[in-house]
């Protein structure tokens, strides 16, 4: 059975699902191998759940004419997935970077569904299987689609451009993340210049910050919509930002106060402003988007919680992101602070340096109660009045249960693996 052949049937259902516990009917469901699990088991559960039509790359597992054998499941969702795109043949805007991907995937949603019938990926679905997925969720209504595309090794950034095939690029920033796939951060840079490559080869755009010395400089034969507060020239100049705690910025003749923590949010939504002007949403609908949007899921919200206000941004961490939290939070004009940070994952050889100097770097700069968790951070210990240090979370866990933090301003960070929102049941 050729793509055009499984296409045509996909268009007959109303989703495409790789997880039996989200069946609906007249869903079209692709059984797909995982580390603990092989998917084809599960095809007769998703048929009689109401699935239409059932992927399996196993025959052992073929029940009926609503069943598809192919040779690799996966293969064929990602296949299917650039089939979709080019059947569509929609505006796509793709966006990679070491940080912030999620939420100024989420800022270009909310600007963009002002004016158009927009798609964006769902959380974090931005890997070679959550990409695919995010394609065909895309429908004949949709009139720009959003695909947030995330890498820890060479050459996945180009793969997903090739499945992906977008009009409109943008890469938030490159910094200290995924050190240990990407081979440092020259690593970094490369690969997720990957996204240029197929941009320039392409004849598509990109939107880039012009403050960004490794932006510019790597796309200055592009088409490029271009943004900055230092450079008039750009398409979209930004007069002014500050922060405390929330954004503020103005440009284009109106300002925005946003609910977006810290000036390392500022770049996320000057991209979301230029992509709003670029496709002509009005700036009173450009305001009005952005400052209706409140971050959730542990990034960067903030939170009151008895006598604690709290900076929750613990869904991750990496040696860039957490250097820039610090610098915002400890610029605040706020009393008794106080930081809770977790270990920094994927950081390879260089991990334990990089935990170092994120304890220098405060060791030199604040003067308020800091609690580092985890074992890389506890090889640095230093002696210093203030400085805490945990092997593990349930060591912070005991500490804080017997203390009970009160009256405080806290930051809270750290990688997704350390789960550093569970510190809110201690405070």
């Amino acid at each position: 059975m050729t793509i055009k052949n499984i296409h045509d049937l996909f268009l007959k259902c109303i989703k495409v699902s790789i997880d039996t516990r989200n069946i609906e009917y007249n869903s079209f469901f692709v059984a797909i191998k995982g580390e603990r699990f092989d998917a084809n088991t599960f095809a007769k559960e998703a048929l009689e759940k109401g699935a239409r039509y059932v992927i399996i790359d196993n025959s052992n597992y073929f029940i009926d004419e609503r069943t598809i054998l192919v040779e690799d499941s996966l293969i064929t969702l990602q296949e299917l997935a650039k089939f979709h795109r080019q059947y569509l043949k929609l505006p796509i805007i793709a966006l990679t970077g070491s940080n912030g991907k999620t939420t100024t995937k989420e800022l270009f949603n909310v600007v963009l569904s002002k004016k158009y019938k927009t798609k964006a990926t769902i959380g974090n679905f931005n890997n070679h299987i959550g990409v695919p997925l995010t394609l065909l969720s895309f429908t004949k209504e949709t009139q720009i689609g959003i695909v947030e595309m995330g890498a820890n090794h060479q050459k996945e950034i180009e793969f997903l451009c090739e499945i992906v095939q977008p009009d409109y690029g943008y890469i938030t920033n490159f910094g200290k993340a995924h050190l240990e796939g990407f081979g440092g951060i020259e690593g970094v840079i490369k690969g997720k210049s990957e996204m240029y490559t197929f941009i320039k080869g392409n004849d598509k755009a990109v939107f880039v910050n012009l403050d960004d010395e490794i932006q510019n400089s790597k796309t200055e034969a592009f088409e490029r919509i271009t943004f900055s507060q230092k450079d008039k020239s750009a398409n979209v100049f930004i007069e002014s930002v500050s922060a405390n705690p929330f954004v503020k910025i103005k440009t284009l003749g109106f300002e925005i106060n946003s609910h977006l923590i810290g000036l390392y949010n500022t770049n996320n939504i000057n991209a979301a402003i230029t992509v709003g002007y670029h496709f002509k949403v009005p700036t009173e609908d450009i305001k009005a988007a952005i400052e209706s949007y409140i971050p959730e899921n542990n990034r960067s919200q903030l939170l009151t919680q008895g006598t604690n206000e709290i900076i929750l941004d613990a869904y991750n961490a990496n040696p860039s992101s957490m250097l820039v939290a610090l610098e915002n939070f400890i610029q605040l004009d706020k009393s008794n602070k106080c930081i809770i940070i977790g270990d920094m994952y994927e950081l390879g050889d260089e991990s334990i340096s990089e935990h170092k100097t994120i304890v220098d770097f405060l060791k030199s700069n604040s003067n308020f109660e800091c609690h580092f968790v985890g074992k890389d951070f506890f090889a640095n210990t230093v002696q210093k009045d203030n400085f805490y240090f945990y092997v593990s979370f349930e060591d912070l866990a005991n500490y804080l249960s017997s203390v009970k933090l009160q009256h405080k301003t806290l930051l809270i960070k750290g990688s997704r693996g350390m789960a550093l929102e569970r510190t809110l049941d201690y405070l």
